[in-house]
């Protein structure tokens, strides 16, 4: 017999070379159902693998992030075999299965267009339906090479080559289709019951650009045809929110060849940046937080006693000041560590808060920008906190609350996760348990679930990373708070203790927005353009009817402006029903609809983008009512 200790901290016994199938059965017959695959030891293993030791099993499920991988990786199978069915000529090239789905890269000597793409579609439905089952084998390598080659696939058969001379290679099997794989896979095709080709792009083999360009297909997959019809309305509602095509619409921001990666933020989008930092200086004034700025360039010596040059230098960008080497500086940090140096600190000083709406630039391949999300340039509102040891759970939980504090003002759910060591990491292995440990504490403590995110913390500490959820159900990370015991000890950081010797400090990084631009563009697509009033570039738009209202809308004007309300005129010669139309377009909040009754009455019609006509009131009952839902800063959300 051997012991299985669950997910849950319980333990049971099986026959030894049982199978993880075995388990999810004697756990309960719908687990059994639900099975996907299973974490070994933290591995990733089919429902066929043999249990031949003690071990920790977790039993994975489309719930789980790797159950979705395992069934989506299936069916990128089941995509290449359909295409090879159809296309025997086509060459495969990788079929990964990725966040939203999957993809395959192919070498075909035709385009693939979306009328191919929905045969190909309907090919991979048959394969389901036979509920084909998938066989794992393996091969040495010189024979995997000959396998491949008399298949006439040379991706694979490179691929191969690049293994070691003694490396043991396997594939798998489903009908007369073997694809070179390491899996892990499912049973059968007929578990993947809903799939769905999504578009097709462009992808050079391995990524080089000096190789051939690929036809790239990408698709998705779910257990329920349900829940792939709900994906792809949220991926309909996705494409008109798109803050791309919006903020061009709405004239926030523009992108440009002389800079790629680097955002052009026109007039109104600087009303909602500026406004957003407004929000941040209110808020973490409250928090006791002071606010620094440090400088873009700085010298090369500073990143390598920091540790970016070792771990991070591939992301950096470098230039020369009388003959001395010089980076952009890719983060706000080691700044704040000269800024805390630059004076003696008492216990008593600390907690030091600092905060820093800091510029950094950080290389992103051409292929990764997108729009505001993936940019070379951005603006972190980043904070440095440097405590003592006995503080650090107190000063997390009060980032948290923070950080809960500002997502609950733009209607936004979150979930959390704690990021841990990864694989480029620097200092000791102590120093990292105790400060995933006390990031562990800080959680217990804020009443938090969260989920471990195996190797993706930082490199000098782990991290609790929040996920925004916005209104379609897509997630962001956004927020992170991280514990740093190395960075304090590269510039020796100290503080005079109550016993009046030196210790050292433990140092905090924390983000809320994560970077400025990126949280812009997150809300352009959570409020589809339609900001709530304290954040939209223009608030009210005032049009007459006709030219005898023109002087009564100059004196509507000009009293909201002096109430700080943000007012544009539309007295146009048009149609009032064409104004208000386009003010509808351009997302402003509230309309001011002025004639020959309201000139007359000393009064406004109001009409509101979400609620329709409000009908007549006085412009000042209008103006306390605005200028209440901006100070309470109401979201329609």
């Amino acid at each position: 017999m051997v012991k299985i200790s669950l997910k849950d901290g319980k333990e049971i016994e099986i026959e030894k070379g049982s199978k993880v199938l075995d388990v999810a059965e004697k756990l309960s017959t719908s687990l059994k159902k639900k099975a996907l695959g299973a974490k070994l030891n933290g591995e990733i293993v089919e429902l066929y693998h043999a249990i031949d030791e003690d071990c920790k099993l977790e039993i994975l499920t489309f719930e789980d992030e790797d159950g979705k991988k395992i069934l989506r990786h299936t069916a990128s199978h089941i995509l290449a075999q359909a295409i090879k069915k159809l296309y025997p000529e086509v060459k495969l090239a990788i079929g990964p299965a990725i966040d939203s789905g999957f993809y395959y890269d192919v070498d075909a000597d035709f385009s693939f267009t979306p009328e191919l793409l929905v045969k190909i579609e309907n090919e991979m439905n048959k394969i389901v339906k036979q509920n084909i089952k998938l066989e794992r084998f393996e091969l040495p390598r010189a024979e995997a090479v000959k396998f491949m080659e008399d298949r006439k696939e040379p991706y694979k058969v490179e691929l191969i080559k690049d293994l070691p001379e003694n490396a043991v290679i396997s594939f798998y099997k489903q009908g007369d289709f073997v694809d070179l794989c390491a899996g892990p896979h499912l049973p059968s095709t007929g578990r993947v019951k809903a799939v769905k080709l999504t578009s097709i792009a462009g992808a050079y083999w391995r990524g080089d650009e000096k190789n051939k360009m690929l036809q790239r297909i990408y698709g998705t997959a779910f257990e329920k045809k349900a829940d792939l019809e709900k994906y792809l309305n949220m991926m309909e509602e996705a494409k008109k929110r798109d803050h791309r095509k919006l903020g061009k619409e709405l004239d926030l921001f523009s992108m440009h060849e002389e800079g790629p990666g680097f955002p052009f933020f026109h007039p109104k989008g600087m009303v909602i940046r500026n406004e957003l930092q407004n929000f941040w200086r209110e808020m973490h004034r409250k928090a006791d937080y002071e606010e620094i700025m440090t400088p873009v360039l700085l010298n090369e010596e500073l990143w390598h006693q920091s540790g970016h040059w070792d771990h991070y230098k591939e992301n950096m960008y470098f230039t020369k000041i009388d003959d001395e080497n010089y980076a952009i500086k890719p983060m706000n940090c080691p700044g704040a560590i000269l800024v805390y140096k630059n004076d003696i600190r008492s216990y008593r000083d600390l907690p030091k808060r600092y905060g820093e709406m800091g510029i950094v630039h950080r290389h992103e391949k051409s292929g990764a920008l997108h729009g505001l999300m993936r940019v070379r340039c951005f603006t972190q509102d980043d904070a440095h906190i440097f405590v003592t040891k006995e503080d650090i759970t107190h000063e997390i939980t009060q980032v948290i609350k923070l950080i809960d504090d500002f997502y609950k003002v733009f209607g936004f759910e979150y979930f959390v996760e704690l990021s841990t060591r990864p694989e480029n990491s620097m200092g000791s292995d102590e120093d990292w348990e105790a400060a995933t440990e006390g990031l562990k504490t800080a959680l217990k403590v804020a009443g938090l679930d969260y989920k471990i995110n195996e190797g993706d913390g930082a490199f000098y500490g782990p991290k609790i990373d929040f996920h925004l959820k916005d209104c379609i159900g897509r997630t962001w990370q956004c927020g992170t708070v991280q514990l740093d015991f190395q960075m304090p000890e590269k510039f020796d950081l100290t503080y005079i203790g109550a016993d009046g010797e030196k210790h050292r400090p433990v140092m905090l990084h924390r983000v809320v927005f994560g970077s400025i631009e990126r949280f812009i563009g997150i809300l352009i697509e959570h409020y589809a353009g339609a900001f709530p009033a304290w954040l939209a570039p223009v608030q009210v738009k005032v049009m007459d009817i006709t030219d005898d209202q023109r002087g009564y809308a100059e004196e509507v004007i000009k009293k909201l402006k002096d109430q700080d309300i943000r007012v544009e005129a539309d007295v146009r010669n048009e149609k009032i029903g064409y104004k208000i139309r386009e003010a509808q377009m351009q997302k402003v909040p509230y309309m001011i609809i002025l004639g020959d009754k309201e000139k007359t009455g000393n009064s406004i019609s109001v009409r509101s983008r979400k609620d329709g006509d409000l009908g007549a009131m006085e412009l000042n009952d209008f103006i306390s009512k605005l200028k209440e839902e901006i100070s309470k800063k109401v979201s329609d959300i």
